[in-house]
């Protein structure tokens, strides 16, 4: 197979993450279409744009002529089929569940044209667990984001047993054209390099609070202290979204129901998901933005 040429760039899911990495290509001047399921969430993803915009403008990462640009040129649509036209490289960045990704990847199959590779941005499923689903084995791999991009720019980018050696070529040299550092996985694993150092550390964090053992500012503190990190556990849990952590501690009660990853389910659901707490993107999770208690100059006093 010849190495394909990636040039239109579909993003599935305008929430946090699918955001940043559709703002990310489109300032690297690629083609770009964001795509999700309805009205509320295309306007949503166009606010987190316009943020992502005054970003990157304040922090001076790219020309306010190149962010302008990029905004105007990303087209949203809640028209898969639409979305799907022409794209070389579609990146699903859809909620972290595998009953929900199958059943999107089983239509999504027939709308994409034959070119056009599929990359999961799945933050603990294997590309295995997907492949049977995308009816393209060899133009299927995982392609993995850290939030916030701009800052953490890492792309870790995973194959399975069948993905063509030039696909993965492809999308390693794309991640890098956007302004990425390619990661390459040379075997299957969960949750890649970086989520399978930081989840056990995120578990252990929620463990804590959901147990009583402290509370989240006196656990972020310690950390910040002891590590000179500029955030805690929580804080991270917030930029990564409250969504993402309890679908994974979701699946972790779905394993095992006994687990710890039950109790932090039920107590991530009852304080946020129900109050609409969900991290950064709402304005408010453990913390509340834009102004988080962890960053006044008081806290670790």
């Amino acid at each position: 197979m010849n190495s394909p040429s990636i040039r239109c760039v579909t993003v599935a899911g305008a929430g946090v993450l699918g955001a940043q990495i559709a703002f990310q290509a489109a300032v690297h001047g690629f083609d770009v279409r964001l795509y999700d399921i309805d009205e509320a969430a295309i306007e949503a993803g166009r606010q987190r744009l316009a943020t992502l915009k005054m970003a990157y403008d304040t922090e001076a990462i790219a020309s306010a002529a190149q962010t302008a640009a990029a905004l105007d040129s990303i087209q949203l649509t809640t028209v898969l089929s639409d979305a799907l036209e022409d794209a070389d490289l579609l990146i699903e960045a859809i909620p972290e569940r595998l009953d929900i990704k199958q059943a999107f990847y089983t239509k999504v199959q027939g709308l994409a044209p034959p070119k056009t590779i599929f990359a999961s941005n799945s933050s603990t499923l294997t590309p295995s667990q997907l492949v049977s689903f995308t009816g393209r084995p060899g133009r299927f791999l995982h392609l993995h984001f850290a939030a916030p991009v701009r800052h953490h720019n890492i792309a870790e980018i995973m194959g399975h047993p069948d993905t063509a050696p030039a696909v993965f070529d492809a999308v390693v040299a794309f991640s890098k054209k956007i302004g990425m550092v390619a990661v390459p996985i040379d075997k299957e694993q969960p949750g890649y390099v970086l989520n399978t150092l930081l989840i056990p550390f995120l578990l252990s964090a929620l463990s804590l609070v959901s147990k009583g053992i402290a509370t989240y500012q006196i656990i972020d503190k310690t950390w910040m202290i002891c590590t000179d990190a500029k955030a805690g556990p929580f804080g991270a849990i917030d930029e990564i979204g409250i969504t993402t952590a309890y679908n994974i501690t979701r699946n972790l009660a779905e394993e095992n129901p006994t687990s710890d990853g039950a109790r932090i389910a039920d107590y991530l659901k009852g304080n946020f998901i129900d109050t609409g707490r969900m991290g950064v993107g709402s304005g408010a999770g453990f913390y509340t933005y834009p102004n988080p208690e962890y960053l006044r100059s008081d806290f670790l006093k």
